[in-house]
């Protein structure tokens, strides 16, 4: 800047040095017009450079800076860099913004950007998914139109964000929600939530467990109890009362031990992902095994008919497939009158697999409580699984057994026709018996 008033200060001086030289030779008059033409044309030459910046201004970001002369020329080369710097900034905070919406995009949890009137400036595909936000129409209104439950309004309105809200019936009720609010900026708000639905189906079922588990123990210990306190204060022991007692508390005992073991079972099927072991299982002889304990635990009441393919094996785990198995031979003898018939089959299936199958002519199940079988706890009939000393988990048990196999259970029953509940696996688990365990068969 300094330069530019030296070369100004010089320039006038030289100026004035020919205005008093043309005095002394054309004289003062002569001169001074001079010097005023002179005045003119720096006038209209600044006057075009202005011009030629304030076009410049007028046009499309990225229009090349004018050329121009003397402190214009420095003052447009000035200009031209710093446009280069804030093209090289916008280029930056650009690829900064793509890579932040990218990594945004691929998040599970959905992210929204609100301003100081809680209107949605931006959201990410998962928030659009999450509370059904379209982009394109959504933007600038606020979240509250689109989020209508009032306790969530009431949240967006306390201000009080130190814990997180969870928004029940999202997407048509089928969804929960944990929305936390992050304030930052002058006065814009971060929303992040994520899909906690079954982070609450599992909290469900585990207090489902709890108070289930509770009341199937309640009523053995209570009849323990019950025994033990009145064996104590017996001051002269009563045989038959003694022996009867002994009878019950050995059966509510067994009861116990039951539902722990299916626990135990049903615990460890949940948390592995597949069969325990993987090898070739003789299903004939597991089954033939399974039928000699069905005609002890049935002591003559059934008539229990047995249909097995000897040549028909199974790739997987034996003792989780003689669980599987055994749990509903065991739920037709329950559920079966005396004199009843029970038939345990397995055959090869249509498409190359196998079925293994156990229909009687018991109670059979309505309709409605076929899709809930194989949820834990869940009975029919309550008083008559407890008399029969069901636990409730076999079907559960089941269920879990037969999927680290790709297997399928189907049930097929009606109100005092009797029920079939089959097993059925795919052609890939399947495999021929061997040929010396054929021959030895």
């Amino acid at each position: 800047m300094r330069g530019y008033w030296r070369g100004a200060a010089g320039w006038l001086t030289l100026w004035l040095a020919l205005a008093a030289i043309a005095a002394t030779f054309f004289g003062p008059l002569e001169a001074l017009a001079g010097l005023a033409a002179w005045l003119v044309l720096l006038h209209f030459r600044q006057a075009w450079q202005l011009r030629a910046l304030l076009r410049w201004l007028e046009q499309p970001p990225g229009t090349p800076v004018p050329h121009g002369s003397g402190i214009w020329d420095d003052a447009f080369s000035r200009l031209n860099r710093l446009m280069r710097r804030q093209r090289q900034s916008e280029a930056d905070l650009r690829s900064t913004l793509e890579r932040f919406q990218s990594a945004t995009a691929a998040m599970n949890e959905a992210v929204i950007i609100l301003d100081d009137l809680d209107r949605i400036e931006w959201c990410n595909p998962s928030a659009e998914h999450f509370f059904e936000i379209d982009a394109g129409r959504d933007i600038g209104r606020q979240l509250t139109y689109i989020v209508r439950q009032p306790q969530f309004v009431e949240y967006l309105d306390g201000q009080n964000f130190a814990e997180p809200f969870v928004l029940r019936g999202a997407r048509g009720g089928e969804t929960t929600l944990s929305v936390q609010l992050i304030p930052y900026g002058d006065q814009q708000k971060l929303v992040i939530s994520r899909d906690i639905t079954r982070w609450e189906r599992l909290e469900a079922m585990r207090r489902d467990l709890v108070a289930n588990v509770s009341h199937e123990l309640r009523t053995p210990i209570t009849v323990l109890a019950g025994y033990l306190e009145t064996l104590n204060d017996q001051e002269i022991p009563d045989p038959v009362f003694q022996k009867r007692a002994m009878e019950l508390m050995t059966q509510q005992t067994s009861r116990m031990q039951n539902l722990v073991e299916d626990l135990l079972t049903l615990s460890r099927l949940e948390n592995a992902h597949g069969p325990s072991a993987e090898q070739p299982v003789d299903v004939p002889r597991l089954v033939q095994g399974l039928h000699h304990e069905a005609v002890a635990l049935s002591a003559g009441r059934h008539q229990i008919v047995l249909d097995v393919d000897r040549d028909l094996w199974l790739t997987g785990a034996e003792g989780e497939l003689r669980s599987a198995f055994l749990n509903l031979i065991t739920n037709a003898i329950r559920y079966t009158p005396a004199r009843g018939r029970i038939t345990i089959r397995w055959r090869p299936a249509q498409d190359g697999g196998g079925t293994f199958s156990v229909a009687d002519t018991g109670i059979g199940i309505a309709p409605e409580h076929i899709p809930r079988l194989t949820e834990r706890f869940y009975r029919v009939d309550r008083s008559r699984s407890r008399e029969t000393g069901g636990t409730g988990l076999g079907l559960a048990i089941v269920k879990y057994a037969l999927s680290h196999h790709q297997g399928r259970l189907e049930v097929d029953s009606e109100p005092d026709q009797g029920s079939t509940f089959s097993a059925i696996f795919p052609a890939r688990r399947t495999c021929a018996a061997p040929v010396a365990a054929s021959e030895t068969a």
